[in-house]
């Protein structure tokens, strides 16, 4: 299928057959299309959770607004943002674009005293606004790449983030849950699979100038 004809073929799966499992190699492409997902600044403020747990997939459906593909899934991907971002993650990444590149210091020092200037500024609200942008990205870009790997997902708002934070323990890790998405293939009998797209013509969607 072309990029185009994929995007037609994915949808917001309701139902998932819960016999069917993704195959490690194509849960390592997503972790690795979420690791190169674009991020303000290149700081990437996200981490991304990965459930292959019956127990805790079931458990979680009630915080879930009782969404049971949460259950079905094969995985359960869990898109979360880093509490703090602050002068020593700032200088890490710095550090690492060093490492990497080998970038002089007359040219990343005024960039990174910019940024660690700014958010110094910015409340734990803004910060955390601003992260979350960036989990929305992250959760665009895989649902792409799922769909060039004919594997089904379901991008998810609705949930209780501080019960999935208690739950899968995220504070241990200074994370906060911000939007959830489970993977798998479709069941046979899902009626949504064969419902057309309701889109805008492009001519409504697309402005040229």
């Amino acid at each position: 299928m072309t990029i185009v004809d994929s995007l037609k073929w994915r949808y917001a799966t309701k139902k998932f057959d819960s016999s069917k499992y993704v195959s490690d190699d194509k849960i390592d492409i997503l972790k690795q299309a979420f690791n190169l997902t674009a991020t303000s600044y290149g700081l990437q403020p996200i981490k991304l959770v990965v459930v292959k747990n019956k127990k805790l997939q079931k458990k979680l459906v009630q915080f879930s607004m009782d969404q049971k593909q949460v259950a079905q899934a094969s995985h359960l991907l869990v898109f979360c943002i880093i509490n703090t971002i602050d002068k020593d993650y700032i200088t890490k990444y710095f550090n690492t674009v060093k490492e990497i590149r080998n970038t002089p210091d007359s040219i990343l020092t005024p960039f990174r005293e910019f940024l660690i200037e700014d958010f110094k500024k910015k409340n734990q609200q803004n910060i955390d606004d601003w992260s979350t942008k960036q989990a929305y990205l992250a959760l665009g870009n895989l649902l792409t790449v799922c769909a060039i790997e004919e594997i089904d997902a379901c991008p998810m708002e609705g949930f209780s983030p501080t019960d999935y934070d208690r739950v899968l323990k995220l504070n241990d890790h200074d994370l906060s849950s911000v939007l959830v998405m489970p993977i798998g293939y479709r069941a046979e009998d899902d009626m949504f699979a064969n419902f057309k797209k309701v889109r805008k013509e492009l001519s409504d969607s697309v402005i040229n100038l």
